[in-house]
C-alpha cells in the first residue's frame, strides 16, 4: 500500500502484470482495500469499493465513465476476451464478471454472475443472484429476474430449478473447450486435473507481479 502525495489518504493495491500497470483517471476512486492487476482501465468519474479485485488475466479490464464496482466483486479479463464496461454500468457486491462485454447503463445486482464470451445489451438488469452464462447474449432492456439464469444466442431466461432446459442450450456452448480449451471428460471421469494443471499454470504467472 502507499499514500497518494498531497491527499494524506492510503491508495488500493496496484499491482504490475506481465508488463502492464493499471490505470486510474484522477476523478476516480478506488477504495483502499481494493485491488487492480495488470491492465486495468478505470474510467472517468468511476467508483471501485472496499474489497473489489479488477484483475487481467492476459486481457484487459476496461471501465467506462461512471461505473459503479461495489464491495467484494471481483472482474476478470482473459486472453480470449477483455472485461469490458460500458457508461454508468453498476456492479452490485460479490458479483463476479469474467471474459464478458457490458454495455451503457446496465444493472448487475448483487451476485450476480456474468460468464467468458457473454454480451449484455444496454439498459439491461441482472437481478440479485442473477447468471448470465458463457458465450450469451443479452439484447438490449432486457431483464433477468432473480436468481435465474440466461443462457445462448438466442438467448433463453429460465428459473434455476430447469436444469434440464438450461443444459440443454448449455451443452453446446462447451464451457471446457471455451475457458480451458479442455474437450469434456467421458462418463466417470474429472475434468478437475487437467483444468487444475493448466490453469494453476496459467495463473503461476503472478509469481513475477510487483506492486506499483
Amino acid at each position: 500500500m502507499r499514500r497518494t502525495p498531497g491527499r494524506g489518504m492510503i491508495a488500493a493495491m496496484l499491482i504490475a502484470h506481465e508488463g502492464c500497470s493499471p490505470t486510474v483517471h484522477p476523478s476516480a476512486y478506488v477504495a483502499p482495500t481494493a485491488t487492480l492487476c495488470g491492465d486495468v482501465r478505470v474510467g472517468a468519474g468511476c467508483r471501485v469499493l472496499f474489497g473489489a479485485v479488477l484483475t487481467a488475466e492476459g486481457g484487459p479490464v476496461e471501465l467506462g465513465e461512471g461505473c459503479i464496482v461495489m464491495e467484494n466483486a471481483v472482474l476478470r479479463g482473459t486472453r480470449r476476451d477483455p472485461l469490458v464496461l460500458g457508461r454508468q454500468v453498476l456492479v452490485g457486491p460479490t458479483s463476479y464478471l469474467t471474459g464478458c462485454r457490458v454495455d451503457d447503463e446496465v444493472f448487475l445486482a448483487t451476485g450476480s454472475r456474468v460468464f467468458n464470451g457473454a454480451l449484455i445489451g444496454a439498459r439491461s438488469e441482472v437481478r440479485i443472484n442473477g447468471i448470465v452464462h458463457l458465450r450469451t447474449v443479452l439484447p438490449a432492456d432486457s431483464t433477468v429476474p432473480i436468481g435465474w439464469v440466461a443462457v445462448g444466442d438466442p438467448v433463453r431466461v429460465l428459473p434455476p430449478e430447469d436444469h434440464e432446459g438450461i443444459w440443454a442450450v448449455q451443452k453446446d456452448l462447451d464451457f471446457p473447450g471455451y475457458v480451458f480449451g479442455l474437450d469434456r471428460p467421458a462418463e466417470g471421469e474429472s475434468l478437475m486435473p487437467a483444468v487444475s494443471e493448466r490453469f494453476g499454470r496459467a495463473l503461476g504467472r503472478h509469481r513475477d507481479d510487483r506492486q506499483v
